[in-house]
């Protein structure tokens, strides 16, 4: 079972609410502290991170004992991305569809991929002649309502999809996913859910929202494992 703290742009520009954000996270259960490299990030944007900026981000990770992994959206943020020393990608679901060949460039480092599947509207499942991808389910809605979730997978393990990146507002959709079998659960990670700096501190969980999500997962997941 794994467990990804989205930070995303919730770092508000401010490299030590970053910080911080990845020392709660830690605290939270997440294995993962995922960022967003090439979105919003323009000199004059809320997500500008310089190539010392992300090296810094990485060294903070791997002194709160938690793994750095970004989000490729763009060239220039996969260019970036090489300034760390990533296990794994995460490619967002706008890049699966408007930048193939920056995703085959990707999978062919050979590294374990999240694919979100967001945006994704075919039935084929996309570069299947890969065999280091992980398949997340996803609406590509902010927030996701409980009325955009009624095609959520009855059971993830009859599927070759492995977990659920969730946008909706609480963590009960995130604990039904992995109720029907859901391994990998990604979920938007903020101090201050009332922040109005961009949308994503509405829809994510507070540390302690977390923390609870990831307790109570782990439970589920082991019950599943053994059949209860």
């Amino acid at each position: 079972m794994l467990f990804i703290a989205e930070i995303g742009m919730n770092h508000n520009g401010n490299l030590d609410l970053c910080s911080e954000l990845i020392r709660q996270a830690k605290w939270a259960g997440a294995d993962i502290a995922k960022f967003q490299l090439g979105w919003r990030a323009s000199p004059d944007e809320i997500n500008c991170i310089t190539p010392k900026d992300l090296v810094k981000i990485e060294q903070i990770c791997e002194y709160y004992e938690i793994e750095f992994m970004a989000s490729i959206i763009t060239e220039e943020g996969y260019e970036l991305s090489k300034h760390t020393k990533p296990n794994r990608y995460k490619i967002a679901s706008r890049t699966v569809i408007d930048k193939p060949n920056l995703v085959e460039k990707i999978l062919k480092l050979n590294k374990p991929t999240f694919l979100s599947l967001g945006m994704w509207e075919k039935d084929a499942l996309p570069f299947k002649e890969y065999d280091n991808i992980e398949y997340l389910w996803c609406k590509s809605l902010y927030p996701t309502y409980p009325s955009d979730l009624i095609d959520l997978p009855k059971d993830f393990k009859t599927i070759e999809i492995n977990g659920y990146s969730d946008h909706s507002i609480g963590i009960e959709v995130a604990l039904t996913a992995i109720s029907r079998g859901a391994t990998i659960i990604e979920k938007h990670f903020s101090l201050d859910k009332s922040d109005t700096t961009i949308r994503d501190h509405a829809l994510s969980a507070t540390p302690d929202e977390f923390r609870l999500m990831v307790n109570l997962g782990r439970n589920i997941y082991k019950n599943n494992i053994i059949g209860v």
